[in-house]
């Protein structure tokens, strides 16, 4: 299964109008992608996802503890305008998320964002109690639009995202020149064998299709991809892991961009400088 999951990783990509970049190392200026100057960008910013603080047998200290000194190099060195932490904040311990929002998120740099994952056993109540939001919400940025929905339950079912809540926001955020959905678990399965990985929700994947602002979706969940797939023409983007005990051998996140002149650039971040990237078995 994994090579076949990790074949369609490599393969399903296009262009779609978003300039797509390889994983890079950070901290190595001479392999940073685009060292623009912030003054051409009007908006920067980060997706980190899959903390999973508290998970046994693993360090989540070390992992909140890195992701904090990488934001901050990332934002020393070009300006981030917001972060979004695209779920599993924890590992099935919602009562620690107060602990991880003060322990480490209020550390973050720049102003952040969550969202529930399938492993932070979350609704709007319990969201709102620790972040001031609920688990459905929308961001705005000048001219660009960010609408995040949750796509689980306080048991950790994986669910549809609020038809209803994403059409009035994407009706609300039309007249917006990008508009950007963050969901933990990508609404499709591309192989058979993801029945019990992704969920298939047809009438989100048609909202997302039918708005032409929406340029793109950004998920976490599925640790081990950290590139592009596409329903259609409109890319999903993955951001691999900055925690748990399983993905891809590097932990990272994604960069994403985007220039006065509209032009939107994103990449992946070899934060852990682990320099085993893209690794195929036959």
């Amino acid at each position: 299964m994994s090579n076949r999951r990790n074949f369609i990783k490599n393969t399903l990509t296009a262009t779609a109008g978003i300039t797509l970049l390889p994983a890079v190392n950070t901290f190595a200026a001479e392999l940073h992608p685009d060292n623009r100057p912030a003054s051409n960008l009007k908006l920067r910013f980060a997706l980190a996802s899959d903390g999973h603080y508290a998970q046994p047998e693993t360090d989540g200290d070390k992992f909140y503890g890195d992701l904090v000194k990488w934001m901050k190099e990332e934002h020393n060195k070009s300006h981030l305008d917001l972060i979004i932490i695209n779920g599993d904040l924890v590992h099935n311990r919602p009562d620690l998320l107060p602990v991880v929002r003060d322990k480490y998120l209020e550390k973050l740099p720049a102003k952040y964002y969550t969202l529930p994952g399938n492993h932070d056993f979350a609704d709007a109540t319990i969201w709102k109690n620790v972040f001031g939001y609920e688990d459905n919400y929308v961001v705005e940025h000048g001219d660009i639009g960010f609408v995040l929905a949750n796509t689980a339950n306080t048991q950790g079912e994986y669910i549809c995202p609020n038809v209803s809540f994403l059409k009035n926001s994407l009706e609300k955020f039309k007249t917006k020149t990008i508009v950007f959905v963050i969901l933990h678990i990508p609404p499709h399965r591309w192989l058979p064998e993801e029945q019990n990985i992704f969920i298939d929700c047809p009438e989100v994947v048609e909202l997302l299709h039918a708005y032409p602002n929406v340029k793109a979706a950004f998920h976490g969940h599925d640790h081990s991809l950290d590139g592009v797939r596409y329903t259609g023409k409109f890319p999903h983007f993955f951001d691999s892991h900055f925690g748990g005990n399983w993905g891809t051998d590097y932990k990272g996140y994604r960069i994403v961009e985007v220039s006065n002149d509209n032009q939107i650039t994103t990449y992946q971040v070899n934060a852990s400088q682990n320099p085993r990237l893209n690794i195929n078995k036959l």
